[in-house]
């Protein structure tokens, strides 16, 4: 059994080697343990760093493209390099190495496919009271969607059997910790959670400013909740348009048969909102039709992906 903790880094020099050390290198039912950093266009020397510190591999961007694709590249090249479990965590010292042991316990007593770490955020003395009401109304949100009992969505502490990681599809440039989890929910991956302590951290790079991260988050929600269940999204949206119209219609007939004259702008108004509302639920069946096509493909995807591995 082959395990390979992927680092995405970004400038983490300065706590890039207290992560590598810290890293357990005998854990119980693994046989080999590897690390893999991941430099997504870093210009502080974070590749030779890492080299230094003892990183097995080490891939690089040639210019910084964000968190979701350096993530997604770390994906590949442990699947490409015989990874039977994979571990992604951070290069700024967040998240306690230690507990990398129990986050792959789940994975290989075979409960889960996917494992992720709870930083228990309501106890987390250096973040913010708005930091922690944002992260916990997140987290709701994306249990809504994905129908799962995750606690703590946005943990990037993670670990994915090679199943699950075959599976996995990244469409967003942002971030890949709510989309991945809102693809298992819906394919029904057995996910399991592990409470962990979190280390104090400089700020959050990916969380430039509230608004943007609120902005970033909820277009990736909406996103990947569409491209899955576009039936059920149409459908809403087109009968909240409908009864719109449908109220106009009505309130134009009340008045006609009451022999008040006018009110044609109801009816106008009302007719057109009918009409959208249809036509919105119309392009409902299409996106859904469309949607299939997406799961074969990505079935497709997965099996070329199995295949290469071999």
């Amino acid at each position: 059994m082959k395990l390979l903790v992927q680092i995405p880094c970004f400038n983490e020099a300065d706590t890039l080697p207290d992560v590598i050390a810290s890293i357990p290198r005998i854990i119980a039912g693994i046989d080999e343990v590897e690390i893999l950093v991941i430099d997504d266009g870093s210009t502080d020397g974070t590749a030779e760093i890492a080299r230094r510190a003892g990183a097995h591999h080490i891939v690089r961007h040639p210019r910084n493209r964000g968190l979701a694709a350096a993530f997604r590249t770390g994906v590949d090249a442990c699947l490409s390099r015989g990874a039977d479990i994979i571990v992604n965590t951070d290069g700024d010292n967040q998240y306690p190495q230690s507990d990398i042991s129990r986050l792959v316990a789940p994975i290989l007593a075979g409960h889960a496919e996917m494992v992720i770490a709870n930083r228990q955020i309501e106890r987390i003395a250096h973040f913010s009271p708005l930091k922690k009401t944002l992260q916990a109304v997140g987290s709701w949100v994306v249990r809504q969607v994905s129908r799962t009992s995750v606690p703590d969505a946005p943990s990037g502490f993670r670990a994915y059997s090679r199943e699950a990681a075959l599976r996995l599809n990244i469409v967003s440039a942002y971030s890949y910790t709510l989309e991945t989890l809102i693809q298992a929910g819906v394919r029904r991956t057995a996910i399991a959670v592990v409470p962990v302590t979190v280390n104090p951290t400089r700020p959050s790079r990916l969380m430039g400013s509230t608004l943007t991260y609120i902005a970033h988050q909820t277009a990736t929600i909406v996103r990947t909740y569409t491209m899955y269940e576009p039936l059920r999204i149409f459908s809403l949206v087109g009968a909240a348009v409908f009864l719109m119209g449908a109220f106009l219609c009505v309130r134009f007939l009340y008045f006609y048969v009451g022999g008040s004259p006018g009110h044609v702008q109801s009816l106008v108004l009302g007719a057109t909102l009918a009409a959208l509302g249809l036509q919105i639920a119309l392009n409902g069946l299409l996106a859904d039709v469309i949607a299939a096509n997406r799961r074969l493909i990505e079935d497709i995807l997965y099996r070329l992906r199995a295949r290469e591995d071999r």
